[in-house]
């Protein structure tokens, strides 16, 4: 068992700004404390095999890496991160901002699924160096073979170049980083990132789950390219010197009780992970893996990243509650690259707030209650409240604000709110440029769709992905809830529902969305090969449910075996290239309707 972290030393002036300069505060304040533990798993069933540094051997490491990329690109050239989860991303992260150069945090070329998308994010950043780890050197090199860039391994620098750095405090103002989009909706683009915006989006997470005035330890599995694992594993623990704990995703997805014992084992746990993720416990943990556990200890778990279902809170807590796991603990959160990540949450130690909203109502843009047990009633998770900045719902069309209860457009402004996205001066406009009621601009356009009732935000939607059939609006993960439900080979959270052209001539005359159909690409479950599966059963099941609870009818419903529903790197099911594929007839062979 982990001890209680000591007393944090007051920090002396001036105070720090830049992520960097929070490192050598706490070299200096705290050198011999804990700043970073990565815990690998180097085979499936291997117990954990702890690598710590401290305060003084990070900043150490930060120093000597900053002053190697120096010499191979300029200030504020690019600096690609294609390192594997663990202490030389950190390293690598911080140093290249330390060396007055960009950021751009991505992957290794060896993440399944996803060569297109790191050629072209690269293609896009031109970066003017790259860095890894010395493991995945040799892929990295082979992956980059003809692009004249040199490739640094972070770990076979020496201690000994930290002398050569020539510090120079960042710019507030200045891009720290491209955090690139997931590319669920639309291509990927790099967010600029300045040090000023992580560090507020730092301060405002910290505040929002309790951890601004008390020690917590930040665990995570969550991956350093995606945003949220970016901000609480590395900037908010960096900001407030605390200990961030580190595994790897697959290790999570492996074994997701390794994530647990983590939790179990260090004092006051913050933690973040998708919906699915609580799903993936309560199906695979089991209760061997249980008893050994106290959870009484976890300060508090983010549920965010994806639509939260509170039916899968509700399903952990059950599963946990015999570990001493607190139900409000559990803190629903909405966030997205262009702010940073983090926008808005509810608060450890406040019970789930969920609302039973009437379905017919919703898709007209009304938020009205409806009773829990009601057929025609969508469950939903508040999402909180934000936490120094301002988040209002606007119609996307007059761009004028909407009441208390009135759905529409999620839009975000406030000191954490990126500079824009990468050479790209229109879509920035348009997206972060926004003005409310003919006011000053400065809204950031979430794209998401949301209201506002008793305080709560909740998220409802994303507005690319509404589904308009007859004039009707319907919600794609309400689609997809009910269709998995339907019927238990159906595997949770890895299917898509998305709106395809009717025949031609159908529809026509009915307005809005005139001859769209709605289809229903599904994978079945792990356990069960598909030809044990009664697929025209589960088709029919399938279009039942929808047409009960949704009025909608199905025009196709596609089984197709696990992981063959796209996902974007962020992990999230990605509609847009599910829906490109069954356009293209990818899912006629190797699938079953």
């Amino acid at each position: 068992m982990d001890t209680p972290h000591p007393p944090l030393t007051p920090v002396p002036v001036p105070v720090p700004r830049s992520l960097p300069e929070y490192v050598r505060h706490w070299a200096g304040a705290t050198p011999d404390r804990r700043a970073l533990t990565f815990v690998d798993h180097p085979s499936p069933h291997a117990r954990g095999v702890h690598r710590t540094l401290t305060w003084r051997r990070l900043d150490l490491r930060v120093r000597a890496l900053a002053a190697r990329l120096a010499e191979e690109a300029e200030p504020g050239a690019r600096v690609a991160l294609l390192c594997p989860q663990g202490p030389e991303y950190v390293t690598a992260f911080l140093a290249t901002l330390a060396a007055g150069l960009v950021a751009v945090p991505l992957f290794p070329p060896g993440l399944p699924g996803h060569g297109d998308r790191l050629s072209a994010v690269l293609a896009d950043a031109r970066p003017a160096a790259v860095v890894t780890a010395s493991g995945a050197l040799d892929e990295v090199r082979e992956f980059c073979a003809g692009g004249a860039v040199p490739v640094v391994a972070a770990d076979l620098v020496p201690d000994t170049a930290a002398d050569d750095l020539r510090w120079v405090a960042p710019d507030d103002d200045a891009v720290a980083y491209l955090q690139y989009t997931s590319g669920s909706t639309r291509t990927p683009a790099g967010v600029e990132i300045t040090h000023a915006n992580v560090v507020a989006n730092a301060r405002q997470a910290l505040a929002a789950y309790g951890a601004d005035d008390r020690p917590v330890t930040c665990v995570g599995w969550l991956p350093l390219y995606h945003d949220m694992g970016l901000v609480l594993s590395v900037a908010a623990p960096v900001v407030r010197g605390l200990l961030s704990v580190l595994m790897e995703p697959a290790a999570f997805m492996q074994e997701p009780a390794r994530w647990l014992r983590l939790l179990a084992t260090h004092p006051h746990a913050l933690s973040a992970a998708p919906n699915f993720a609580y799903d993936h416990c309560v199906s695979a943990v089991t209760g061997a893996q249980r008893a050994g556990l106290r959870l009484d200890g976890v300060a508090a778990l983010i549920n965010g990243s994806e639509p939260v279902r509170p039916g899968t809170a509700d399903a952990f807590h059950a599963a946990f509650a015999g570990q001493g796991l607190s139900a409000d603990t559990h803190c629903p959160s909405y966030g997205l690259a262009e702010a940073t990540v983090f926008v808005s949450a509810a608060r450890p130690g406040e019970p789930l707030r969920r609302f039973a909203l009437d379905r017919d109502a919703l898709a007209g843009g009304k938020a009205l209650p409806a009773r829990p047990d009601d057929p025609g009633a969508v469950l939903l998770a508040g999402c909180g409240t934000p936490a120094g900045q301002q988040v209002r719902i606007a119609d996307p069309v007059s761009r004028t604000a909407l009441s208390e209860g009135e759905v529409g457009e999620i839009w975000v402004r406030g000191p954490n709110i990126g500079r824009g996205y990468w050479q790209q001066e229109e879509l920035t406009r348009r997206v972060f440029g926004a003005a409310l009621d003919g006011t000053a601009g400065g809204w950031l356009r979430t794209g998401d769709l949301g209201t506002v009732l008793d305080g709560q935000l909740i998220v409802t939607g994303r507005l690319k992905d509404l589904i308009v059939v007859d004039g009707r609006n319907h919600y794609p993960q309400d689609v997809e809830a009910t269709v998995q439900e339907a019927h238990p080979a159906v595997r949770r959270g890895r299917l898509a529902a998305f709106a395809v052209p009717g025949p031609e001539g159908e529809g026509k005359g009915k307005g809005m969305g005139e001859g769209e159909r709605v289809a229903v690409v599904a994978e079945h479950i792990r356990t069960t090969d598909l030809a044990e599966i009664d697929v025209p059963v589960l088709v029919r099941a399938c279009r039942a449910a929808v047409s009960v609870r949704h009025g909608l009818r199905l025009a196709d419903v596609v089984v197709v075996p696990p992981d063959a529903v796209p996902r974007t790197s962020s992990g999230k099911v990605s509609r847009a290239l599910t829906r490109e594929r069954y356009l293209a007839g990818v899912y006629a062979a190797g699938s079953a309707r």
